[in-house]
C-alpha cells in the first residue's frame, strides 16, 4: 500500500473515532445507577428522602442528612461525583451533620431515583432548584456548596448565581472540554465537547469564600487541570494541594477535615 493509502486509512480512522467520541461521551462522562422508585435506603445518619415531580418524564430525587441533635447551624448542599448514585457518597455528610449542619444531596437525571436524561442545564437546574428549597429554610450565609468531582463545575456556576457563605470544590476541572483533551489530545475537544461546564469562568465570578482540594496524584483529573483554576480565585481564596492524594482518597487526608472544620466553626 503507497503512502497516500495509508494517510488515507489514517484520515478515515480520526474521523471515524472522532464521530464515536462525539456520540458516545454521555457514556464516558456519566456512570449512573438507576433505582427503582420503590428502593428503600439505609444509611446511618437520619435523613429524610424527597421525591419532586418536575414533569411527565422527570423527578428530582433528593436526600436530606441531618445532625444526631436539634442545632442546626445551616445546610450543606452535596453536588456528588459521575458514579451510581447517592449510595456511593451518603457517607461524606457525617463531617458536616457532626458538626450541626444538614446535608442535601440531589441526585442528577438518571442517577438513583431521578429521572430524565442529563443536559449541561438539566444539572444546573437540579442545583437550583435545590438552592430554593434550602432558602426558603436557611438564609444565603448559612448556605454552603459543595461540589465533588463533576459535581464542582455545577457547584461553580450555582454558587456564581447565588449567594451563600462558601463553596468548597473536591477534585475540579477548569472544563469538560479542558478535561477531555488530557485523554484525547489530538481532537479539538472543545468541538467535539457537548458539555462545557467552564468551571473557571464560573469561579471568577464567586464572591464568596473559595476552598479547593485537589490531590497531586489525582488519576481521574490530573493535577494540572485543577491547577489552572488558581488563576480565577480571589486573594483570600484557597486552593490546598494534598501530597499524594488521589481521586477518592481525599477524605482520610487530616488537612481536609480540619480545612473544612475551621470553615464550619468559623
Amino acid at each position: 500500500m503507497g503512502r497516500f493509502g495509508w494517510l488515507k486509512i489514517i484520515i478515515i480512522v480520526y474521523f471515524t473515532l472522532g464521530v464515536v467520541l462525539y456520540f458516545l461521551q454521555d457514556k464516558f462522562l456519566f456512570h449512573p445507577k438507576s433505582l427503582p422508585t420503590d428502593y428503600t435506603y439505609h444509611f446511618a445518619e437520619p435523613f429524610q428522602e424527597i421525591n419532586i415531580i418536575i414533569s411527565k418524564n422527570e423527578s428530582l430525587d433528593l436526600v436530606k442528612f441531618f445532625p444526631r441533635d436539634s442545632v442546626r447551624k445551616g445546610v450543606v448542599l452535596y453536588f456528588h461525583g459521575n458514579m451510581e448514585n447517592i449510595n456511593r457518597y451518603a457517607k461524606f455528610a457525617d463531617i458536616f451533620t457532626s458538626k450541626g449542619y444538614e446535608v442535601w444531596m440531589p441526585d442528577y437525571p438518571g442517577f438513583g431515583k431521578s429521572t430524565g436524561k442529563p443536559t449541561e442545564e438539566k444539572l444546573y437546574e437540579v442545583a437550583s432548584l435545590t438552592y430554593t428549597l434550602a432558602n426558603a429554610k436557611y438564609s444565603n450565609d448559612s448556605i454552603i456548596i459543595y461540589g465533588k468531582s463533576l459535581g464542582t463545575g455545577i457547584a461553580s456556576q450555582l454558587a456564581a448565581a447565588r449567594d451563600c457563605r462558601a463553596l468548597i470544590l473536591e477534585t475540579p476541572y477548569y472544563s469538560i472540554p479542558d478535561l477531555f483533551s488530557y485523554y484525547v489530545p489530538f481532537y479539538p475537544t472543545g468541538l467535539l465537547s457537548k458539555y462545557k461546564i467552564p468551571t473557571y469562568k464560573y469561579l471568577s465570578s464567586v464572591k464568596t469564600h473559595i476552598l479547593i482540594f485537589h490531590g497531586t496524584a489525582d488519576e481521574v483529573i490530573p493535577y494540572r487541570c485543577a491547577a489552572k483554576l488558581k488563576s480565577a480565585l480571589k486573594p483570600t481564596d484557597e486552593f490546598v494541594s494534598i501530597q499524594g492524594g488521589q481521586h477518592n482518597n481525599l477524605n482520610n487526608f487530616e488537612v481536609l477535615k480540619k480545612k473544612i472544620n475551621n470553615l464550619l466553626i468559623n
